[in-house]
């Protein structure tokens, strides 16, 4: 049986105790050999930091441990480099701050490399480092989590932006240290501009959605059918359509809509409980990300279209949920229009869609963090039996859920919000202001029997919602359908804080 890395970032640690390593020594072979200069931007527990150690072994030349891989037969492993490895969560900022914690790491980097520093001052210390280490060879410079002295303190954008100004200065020593350096490269979680940390660093490729390296963190579908032949051979005993499912809940990850990657650490961690859960959600999802979706109003992450500029937006002092989200992992690349260079984006993978859902549902009913599942459980049977009275009885219960103290609903949009999410957190085919030739309603629910449009009003007449239904052509597109079509008027009472009245037509 397999022995799983999970938590485990270290290559000579995973090679020599016999644990599991996916070989993508041919891809950073391509990487080192095409270039010098590079940023990459991956989700969190999505392979950086392993990435990062691989490569110092390559560098340092510790041949033994390729044995079996690609790249042992394709490097010349006589020419070594000294490595600068710098792993920023691992340095004190939070007690030290950023200042003191990186000067001390550049002490401790200078011990490691054998070299002796003068300087006092960050800047000039690192470059000194830099300077000092390239003697014995040009320099390989490694840094990981380039970011998380910033995104540790989102919630407090003061310290958060006094970090990014540090990183600026300390970064900005790259520039002109080219004659120094053999091979750079910084990873994170966000994609801060150029302009915003690495100042003008211009010979530095940002490789996030490059489509020759899409693949070069995660797992992909080939890689986890040979590495893990027997793990899925015991479960397709008694779950025949296993890879199928483990597909769905796990996989989905892409960079250009084309390749797509499990997330690692859920797949391993799948691979030894042999139970599905939110692994990698439940690791870390941070209240300020899903307060910031809030606060914004957003709710709807299905088929989000942006152009490449946004994908790459991170702004400390003004985050937007849509590049936050795809940074973070929580979106990904559905596919991508290269001649518009337009991406479409959704959720990657059942773990995300389900877990992210629920906890912005908790949110918005102001009991973040919560768990808003165990009252959700009734609306799949109640919409596939076209019990309608059961569905309307179950929404009630989850609106007047909301501790009165938080209700805030003076528009139709938080109930609109609402019935969204807890219909679609069911795994219900839900699609919110669904397009027809004369307007957009406002929910459509897919059933394998039944199409439901509802029409949501706030203090109003459920009636008027109805008409509005017919009077627009909401269910003109659907005609052809075979299912049985459900039109739905709703009026929600701010006042009950509940569903006032609701009126249904079938159409035949």
């Amino acid at each position: 049986m397999n022995k799983y890395p999970i938590g485990i970032q270290d290559f000579e640690k995973i090679r020599t105790e016999g644990f599991v390593y996916i070989d993508k020594t041919r891809l950073i072979h391509k990487l080192i050999d095409s270039g010098s200069y590079y940023f990459l931007s991956r989700p969190r527990r999505f392979g950086k930091s392993l990435l990062l150690s691989t490569i110092k072994q390559i560098f340092t030349g510790n041949q033994i441990l390729f044995e079996g891989f690609w790249i042992h037969d394709q490097w010349n492993w006589t020419q070594k480099h000294p490595v600068i490895h710098l792993r920023l969560s691992s340095i004190n900022y939070q007690k030290l701050g950023l200042y003191k914690a990186l000067n001390k790491e550049m002490d401790v980097q200078a011990a490691i490399l054998g070299v002796s520093l003068v300087e006092i001052d960050l800047k000039d210390k690192f470059k000194e480092l830099i300077e000092k280490t390239s003697q014995n060879g040009k320099v390989v410079i490694l840094i990981d989590e380039y970011d998380k002295p910033v995104i540790d303190y989102l919630d407090d954008i003061p310290t958060a932006e006094e970090n990014r100004l540090i990183f600026k200065s300390f970064y900005s020593v790259l520039k002109d240290a080219d004659e120094y350096i053999r091979f750079l490269l910084i990873t994170g979680v966000t994609r801060f501009t150029k302009i915003s940390i690495f100042s003008d660093l211009n010979n530095l490729r940002d490789i996030t959605l490059a489509p020759d390296f899409g693949t070069i963190a995660g797992i992909t579908q080939a890689e986890v059918e040979k590495n893990f032949a027997h793990e899925i051979a015991e479960m397709q005993k008694a779950e025949p359509n296993i890879l199928d499912k483990i597909k769905q809940w796990y996989n989905g990850y892409s960079w250009n809509g084309v390749d797509k990657v499990y997330n690692p650490f859920s797949l391993l961690n799948f691979m030894t409980d042999k139970t599905f859960s939110n692994y990698w959600f439940e690791t870390g999802t941070p209240s300020f990300l899903v307060k910031q979706i809030k606060d914004q109003g957003d709710y709807n992450f299905e088929n989000i279209k942006v152009g490449k500029s946004t994908l790459g937006k991170f702004d400390v002092k003004n985050m937007l949920s849509i590049p936050l989200l795809f940074q973070t992992g929580y979106l990904t690349v559905k596919a991508h229009n290269a001649e518009f260079d337009l991406y479409t984006l959704g959720y990657p993978n059942k773990e995300v869609e389900l877990s992210l859902l629920d906890n912005l549902l908790s949110a918005y009913r102001e009991v973040y963090p919560g768990d808003s599942a165990e009252l959700t459980t009734e609306f799949v049977m109640a919409f596939r039996n076209n019990d309608i009275s059961l569905i309307f009885t179950q929404l009630d219960a989850m609106i007047a859920s909301i501790p009165y103290d938080h209700w805030k609903a003076d528009h139709e949009s938080i109930f609109h919000i609402i019935a969204h999410l807890t219909f679609k957190i069911v795994s219900l085919n839900v699609h919110s202001e669904v397009h027809s030739a004369k307007g957009r309603s406002d929910i459509t629910v897919y059933t394998d029997q039944y199409i439901y449009v509802l029409e949501l009003k706030l203090d109003d007449n459920a009636q008027v919602a109805l008409d509005q239904i017919f009077e627009r052509g909401y269910l003109n597109m659907h005609l052809a359908d075979k299912r049985k079509k459900i039109a739905i008027g709703v009026n929600f009472s701010s006042e009950k804080r509940a569903v006032d009245s609701y009126v249904v037509k079938e159409v035949v």
